[in-house]
């Protein structure tokens, strides 16, 4: 029986098979059955990375769809002050209340509310209503609102400060309002910090 001339799949040498199913030589027989778990273990790690990685996907899908009105609101909130510390850095503004330099170098600038949270919870993600304060004046000055309203003014203008004190509709924000909120200032931050890398 004749086989064909063909070339060895290890080596790329000529090869004469000396049986049908031959398809290397025999002394690269070891070589090549080693090369080819090695690749089958490299395929099978792949397609295990890329399940994990669907499975990852899934479960951030699954957690995103559970969390509640009170979670989304937090973290609608902390995109929102994290886009108003970064626009207020851009700018190179002061501490709103007081006045003085912040300390941009650590954790010590809140973003502040003139009229707080609890108070006006309708304006929570009103960008006039928001500006960078130092944690001292914010916290502990119980945001120091009348030197925060002088210096408002300055800022924003009489007519805006006075539609802000006049503002007291009912908000209730949706699932899909807290989230479309916080991706939008989420991705404002982000372009707002590229920029100032530049």
């Amino acid at each position: 029986m004749t086989f064909r001339r063909t070339r060895c799949a290890h080596c790329r040498a000529k090869l004469t098979p000396e049986r049908p199913s031959q398809i290397v030589h025999a002394e690269c027989a070891e070589s090549y059955a080693i090369a080819k778990r090695e690749k089958e273990e490299r395929s099978q790690a792949k397609a295990a990375r890329m399940a994990a990685k669907v499975e990852k996907a899934e479960t951030r899908r699954r957690k995103e769809a559970i969390k509640t009105i009170p979670q989304l609101t937090r973290e609608a909130q902390l995109a929102f002050n994290a886009y108003i510390r970064a626009r207020d850095q851009a700018a190179g503004h002061d501490c709103i209340s007081s006045g003085r330099p912040l300390d941009w170098s650590g954790n010590a600038v809140d973003a502040g509310h003139y009229r707080s949270t609890g108070a006006a919870p309708h304006l929570r993600f009103n960008e006039d209503n928001c500006h960078t304060q130092s944690k001292h004046d914010n916290r502990f000055l119980a945001g120091n609102v009348i030197e925060y309203r002088i210096r408002l003014l300055d800022r924003i203008g009489l007519a805006r400060v006075e539609a802000l004190e006049a503002n007291n509709e009912i908000r209730k924000w949706t699932r899909e309002e807290l989230i479309a909120i916080r991706n939008e200032y989420r991705a404002k931050a982000k372009q707002l910090k590229k920029e100032s890398q530049q």
